[in-house]
C-alpha cells in the first residue's frame, strides 16, 4: 500500500485530541534539495549529491540507466519529468500491435497491470480483507472441534484475521469521527475569521471563541508552515484524511467490495503474465510520480527539484492501487522491468500480509539473475521488522536463502541529532540495511505541481537514484557491487536517537537500527565506485 505516505494528514484525529501550546511553535524546516545536500557543508544530513556532482563527477559521461518505478503510476508528463520517462522506440504508440514482441502491445513508457481495455482500477481492499474473504465460506459454519491438522491451523488464522478487521474497521471509524469534527470546527474558524485563504498571521490574531477554537488554533499554527498556505494544508492534511479513513472504511476494509473484474485476468492463476493496459499513469499518480521526482527530476532546467540521478530513463509499472498491491502483480511487474531492461527497480510499498509470497521470491530471483538491483521501503508503522515480517522482503519462503541485490531501506531526518531516525520508520537490525532522507521531501506531483510527503517510500527512491547514478558512471559494476558500496560507504551515526515503544521514547544506537548503522552517502560510494572500477 502507499497511500500511508502523507503521515501528517493521518495524525490530525491525535492531534486534536492532545493539541497543547507547543503546537504554537514553528517547526524547524530543512533547506530545499536537503536530501541531496552535505551535513558538514550545509549542515543538512542529505546525501552528498551536489558535492559529489561538483567534485567527483565533473569531467565523467554517464551512461542511461532504466529504472522501474513499480508504484501507482507516474505523470509521465510532468515539466520535471517528461524528459526522463522511457521511451520505447521499438514500439509505434497507438497502433494497438505489439511491435517488439514482448507480450504487451504499446508499452512505450511501461507498463499497468492493474487495467485494461475497460478502464483502470483505482482502489483495492487490503490483503487481510481478501485472506478473509477467501475462507469465509470455507468456514462461516466450522468449529474448532470439527478440523484437525492443516484446517485447523487455518481456521485459526482465520479467526486471528476476522479480529483484526473488526479492530481495523473500529478504528477507522473512531477516526473518521474524530477527523470529521475536526473538519467541522476548522470550517467553523475559517468562516469566523472571514477569508477564504487566511494568511498565518491571519489564524495567529484570531481570537478563540472557546476550547474547539483554541485547539484548532494551535493546530493550524503547529503545521501550516510546512505547506504553501492554509488552503493548501487543509487540502493535503485534513480533506486528505477525511477521504482517507472513508476509503479505508468503503474500499480497504470492505467485505463486499469487489473490483478485480475490471482487470479481466484469472486472478487464482498466479503464472498467467500478459494482462493490463498501456495507461502508466492511472487515476492517481501522487506517489508515484513523488518517488520518481526524487530519483529522477531534471537537474539543470531550472524547474522544480532535482533528482539524485543524472541520466535515467524511468520506467512506470503501475502495480500499486489505493488499498494493498496483489502479490501476483507485483512479481509481474518486477519481471516485466527485468525483462525489459531496468537495472534498478524501485518498490515504495508494502503490507504485513501476503497472498502468494511464493510468485514475487520467483520472480525477485529472476530479477537478480538479470542483474537488477532492487531498492525497497522498509515501511512507516515505526515497527522492529526483525519481529514483524511485512511483504514483499528479500527472504525466500522456500528457505533457500534471501535476494543479494536488495537494499532495504528506513526513514531518516535532516537534523544530526537525536531526531535523525524518522519517527514513523519502521527499523531492524536484522533486517533493515540503511537509513535515507525521507522527511519534508520536497518532489513532483500530478500537473507539473510539487509538494512535501514524509515516507521511507521517499527514502528508498533517494538510494534508488544513488543505485542509478553509480551503474551510470561505472557501468561495469554488477547489481551486488553496487549494493555493497552502498552499504560501505555510509556515514555511521555514534549517537544516540530517538524512538517510540508504544506511548514511551528511548533512546537507541543506530547500530541498532539497521545493519550499517548508517546513513547512505552519494559522496563515499562514488569515491568507493570509482576504485572498484579501476581495479577490473
Amino acid at each position: 500500500m502507499v497511500n500511508s505516505y502523507t503521515l501528517k494528514r493521518l495524525l490530525v484525529a491525535g492531534l486534536l485530541l492532545c493539541a497543547t501550546n507547543t503546537f504554537a511553535q514553528t517547526p524547524a524546516k530543512p533547506k530545499p534539495n536537503w536530501q541531496n545536500l552535505d551535513l558538514k557543508a550545509d549542515g543538512m544530513f542529505g546525501i552528498s549529491t551536489e558535492k559529489a556532482y561538483n567534485e567527483l563527477l565533473k569531467d565523467k559521461k554517464p551512461l542511461k540507466v532504466i529504472v522501474a518505478v513499480i508504484d501507482g503510476g507516474v505523470d509521465v508528463n510532468h515539466e520535471d519529468l517528461k524528459d526522463v520517462i522511457l521511451s520505447n522506440g521499438k514500439e509505434i504508440a497507438g497502433n494497438g500491435i505489439d511491435d517488439d514482441k514482448n507480450g504487451y502491445a504499446d508499452d512505450i513508457h511501461g507498463w499497468n497491470f492493474i487495467g485494461s481495455a475497460k478502464g483502470n482500477l483505482q482502489y483495492d481492499n487490503t490483503e487481510l480483507t481478501r485472506l478473509l474473504k477467501k475462507y469465509w465460506m470455507k468456514f462461516a459454519y466450522a468449529t474448532p472441534e470439527t478440523l484437525k491438522g492443516e484446517e485447523l491451523k487455518a481456521y485459526n488464522e482465520h479467526e486471528k484475521h476476522k479480529a483484526e478487521l473488526q479492530k481495523q474497521r473500529a478504528e477507522a471509524t473512531q477516526s473518521l469521527q474524530n477527523i470529521s469534527g475536526f473538519k467541522q470546527a476548522l470550517e467553523a474558524v475559517q468562516q469566523a475569521i472571514g477569508i477564504e485563504n487566511p494568511t498565518y498571521k491571519d489564524v495567529m490574531n484570531f481570537v478563540p471563541r472557546n476550547q474547539v477554537d483554541n485547539r484548532v488554533r494551535e493546530i493550524v499554527l503547529r503545521m501550516m508552515p510546512e505547506y504553501k498556505d492554509f488552503k493548501d494544508f487543509k487540502k493535503n492534511v485534513v480533506d486528505e484524511a477525511y477521504q482517507h479513513y472513508n476509503e479505508k472504511l468503503n474500499y480497504h476494509l470492505n467485505m463486499d467490495y469487489e473490483a478485480r473484474d475490471l482487470v479481466g485476468d484469472n486472478y487464482e492463476n498466479s503464472n498467467e503474465h500478459f494482462y493490463g493496459n498501456n495507461d502508466v499513469t492511472g487515476p492517481d499518480a501522487d506517489h508515484g510520480s513523488h518517488v520518481a521526482g526524487i530519483i529522477a527530476a531534471l537537474r539543470e532546467n531550472n524547474l522544480g527539484i532535482k533528482g539524485v540521478a543524472n541520466n535515467v530513463a524511468i520506467m512506470s509499472v503501475r502495480t500499486v492501487p489505493n488499498g494493498d498491491e496483489r502479490d501476483k502483480d507485483v512479481a509481474n511487474a518486477i519481471r516485466y522491468a527485468a525483462d525489459n531492461g531496468a537495472k534498478v527497480i524501485n518498490m515504495s510499498f508494502g503490507k504485513p500480509y501476503s497472498w502468494d509470497k511464493k510468485v514475487v521470491d520467483e520472480a525477485v530471483k529472476y530479477a537478480v539473475s538479470k542483474d537488477v538491483l532492487l531498492i525497497h521501503a522498509a515501511g512507516n508503522d515505526n515497527e522492529n521488522t526483525d519481529d514483524k515480517i511485512f511483504y514483499p522482503n528479500r527472504n525466500y519462503e522456500d528457505k533457500s536463502g534471501a535476494a543479494e541485490a536488495w537494499i532495504e531501506v528506513g526513514a531518516s531526518g535532516f537534523k544530526d541529532d537525536k531526531t535523525l531516525k524518522a519517527p514513523f520508520s519502521n527499523y531492524g537490525k536484522n533486517t533493515v540495511d540503511v537509513f535515507a532522507p525521507g522527511v519534508a521531501i520536497y518532489s513532483t506531483t500530478p500537473n507539473s505541481e510539487y509538494t512535501n510527503h514524509d515516507g521511507t517510500s521517499m527514502a528508498a527512491p533517494v538510494v534508488s537514484g544513488l543505485a542509478a547514478l553509480i551503474r551510470s558512471y561505472y557501468p561495469s559494476l554488477t547489481a551486488t557491487e553496487v549494493k555493497e558500496l552502498i552499504l560501505r560507504s555510509v556515514v555511521k551515526i555514534d549517537h544516540k536517537v530517538n524512538y517510540k515503544v508504544g506511548s514511551k521514547e528511548r533512546s537507541i544506537t543506530f547500530a541498532d537500527l539497521c545493519k550499517t548503522g548508517g546513513v547512505v552517502n552519494a559522496y563515499n560510494a562514488l569515491k568507493l565506485a570509482a576504485a572498484k572500477s579501476a581495479a577490473k
